[in-house]
């Protein structure tokens, strides 16, 4: 992205947007910064924060929503799509609204963006779309296709299209950290299953990876951070040292082990000093040199998860992160 450049943010008021909004303002210093969302208690939280800078505009409105989106589109040069249903239960029980947000609102938006002759969109993924095993893994699976796709409906002339996909983020709502952090002085500690390890990444390190998809992308990577893992049994000691737990059992749609590359990519992918890039496998971009630049292929048979990950956070490296973030934790 340059600098004066118009961006929209789609689902721009959730953790995410919390970020990157800031983030992006100080680095880029965009003509226009459009958080797009359906949320309007969120939006009017949010202007009180950017109420006096003339870059932050707001534009109430849903992915679902086609003709909305091509009025928001209007001018813009670059999108960012983070607007997703993206709670496992709430998918679980609700699929039909879970697919028209995910789905429905990924092709709407890959449209628009190609119609009102955006240049570029990055749009995130989640480490629950390699090898899913629950509703939303599975919509979000087909959105990152879509998007992929999206660079051939859209001609060699047309919008790029980019994913960028990461795991659960340190400290935001909803998360294992702000949870453990809410329970009482003394209470047992509810672990799913004592064997299961997340990845784990801050959200400025997911600005920085949309940032650098946009630098570096030529349309349908996937590129996908490396990041340390962590055992819950350590969350937890980071969290409440000394802290007892007590068995729950995993929920369901829930894995043991975060995925974010599985061995059926393994034939598209290749290393970068701080990521990964899964190429696409449709029009032979695979090979590429454009795409592949310096990257290097990973092993036949290469996954990325969270178990086998060489790279280990620390009880004492979490604890100290706590520490520094202990205002923000639970709030973005």
């Amino acid at each position: 992205m340059e600098k004066n450049a118009s961006i929209l943010l789609t689902g721009g008021t959730g953790s995410f947007g919390s970020h990157f909004v800031p983030m992006t303002l100080e680095k880029y210093d965009p003509a226009r910064l459009i958080i797009y969302s359906r949320d309007e208690m969120k939006q009017w939280d949010m202007a009180k924060k950017y109420g006096d800078d003339p870059r932050v505009r707001f534009f109430i409105g849903d992915v679902r929503d086609r003709e909305r989106l091509y009025r928001a589109l209007d001018g813009v040069d670059y999108v960012v799509h983070a607007a997703a249903t993206k709670i496992v239960p709430t998918a679980e029980y609700n699929p039909f609204e879970c697919v028209k947000t995910n789905i429905n609102g990924a092709m709407n938006l890959i449209d628009a963006c190609i119609d009102k002759g955006v240049k570029k969109c990055v749009a995130l993924s989640t480490d629950k779309a390699s090898s899913p095993v629950n509703l939303y893994g599975a919509t979000k699976l087909a959105s990152d296709k879509l998007f992929v796709s999206g660079n051939s409906y859209a001609g060699s002339d047309g919008c790029r299209f980019a994913v960028v996909r990461y795991g659960n983020v340190m400290g935001s709502r909803g998360s294992v950290i702000p949870f453990f952090k809410s329970l009482d002085a003394g209470a047992m500690l509810p672990i799913t299953d004592t064997r299961m390890t997340r990845f784990m990444i801050t959200l400025p390190q997911g600005v920085e990876l949309v940032w650098h998809a946009f630098e570096d992308m030529v349309g349908g990577e996937i590129y996908v951070k490396k990041i340390p893992s962590m055992n819950i049994l350590d969350i937890a000691e980071a969290c409440v040292p000394g802290c007892e737990h007590k068995v729950v059992g995993i929920r369901p749609g829930e894995k043991l082990h975060e995925q974010m590359i599985g061995e059926e990519d393994a034939a598209h992918t290749f290393e970068y000093p701080e990521h990964f890039k899964i190429l696409p496998a449709i029009h032979n971009w695979s090979t590429d040199a454009g795409r592949i630049k310096d990257g290097v292929k990973v092993p036949e048979g290469f996954s990325y998860v969270s178990n086998t990950n060489p790279d280990w956070m620390s009880v004492e490296e979490l604890r100290a992160w706590i520490e520094t973030n202990a205002d923000t934790i639970g709030h973005f």
